[in-house]
């Protein structure tokens, strides 16, 4: 029997016990991966709601908008779900870095066996 949330059309997000989905923002016109970030129930309405990618941070406990203070926002341009609606992807326009260390990306190293190595 098919699962209706990995069949459907109705969005029925599976947050984990924390109450967090996982949710990944890309460059609309590079493709690029930019962050990997996570949203609770509310961040996930506030962003289909405003345009602005919002997320829940772990380490403070509180919901963001992502360029709140910096002035780097990622506006979302699209919202996709995966088959079992546990994980976001955000195509975006970004306004900036999307890293807080100032870096375009989030992934600016790559793994060199037990090292780190700056992406060009």
């Amino acid at each position: 029997m098919a699962d209706p949330r990995e069949t459907g059309l109705v969005l029925d997000p599976k947050y984990d016990a924390a109450g967090l989905i996982t949710a990944v923002a890309t460059d609309r016109a590079t493709g690029e991966v930019l962050m990997l970030a996570h949203m609770n129930a509310a961040a996930l309405k506030l962003t289909v709601e405003t345009g602005d990618a919002h997320f829940w941070s772990r380490s403070r406990g509180a919901l963001w908008r992502k360029g709140e203070t910096s002035g780097h926002v990622l506006r979302v341009h699209d919202i996709r779900i995966d088959c079992d609606q546990d994980a976001v992807w955000l195509i975006v326009d970004p306004a900036g870095p999307a890293c807080h260390t100032g870096a375009r990306s989030c992934f600016y190293r790559r793994v060199d066996r037990d090292r780190l190595v700056p992406v060009a």
